[in-house]
């Protein structure tokens, strides 16, 4: 009696298939991961000229109610202009603002000096070539 040995192909991947698509695989996460960095940082940004934009617009309008201008960013919360500080994103610390004192008044109205203006408290430089903290 003969018997015949029935020969099938195995239906898992070759080590040689396995190999081309984790290349591919490499490949695709290769250049992926500069563009993910590359929208966090445009992302940090945003939020930073947010931040700023809120922080100057809330100085200038506590300015101009109380006739004299904040002496530290936590005047601006102990008078309700803001619930709190912002995280600057580049330092993920919120004591980091870099504040302008000024002597002198930037109106007729107001009695007294202080904070001007405010900027980042990191050292990097921007996608624009500037420093963070000249924003």
């Amino acid at each position: 009696m003969v018997t015949k040995f029935k020969t099938e192909r195995s239906r898992g991947f070759t080590l040689i298939e396995l190999m081309i698509v984790i290349s591919l695989l490499l490949i695709l996460i290769s250049v992926a991961i500069p563009v993910y960095n590359q929208s966090i940082l445009r992302a940090k940004e945003s939020v930073l000229k947010q931040d700023l934009f809120t922080l100057r617009q809330v100085i200038d309008q506590y300015t101009l109610d109380k006739q004299r201008a904040p002496q530290s960013l936590e005047d601006l919360i102990a008078a309700g202009y803001l619930k709190q500080i912002p995280v600057d994103p580049f330092t993920a610390r919120n004591d980091t603002w870099a504040v302008a004192q000024e002597d002198i008044t930037q109106s007729p109205e107001q009695t007294e000096p202080g904070i001007s203006d405010v900027h980042s408290g990191s050292n990097l430089v921007g996608s624009d070539g500037t420093m963070y903290s000249t924003w």
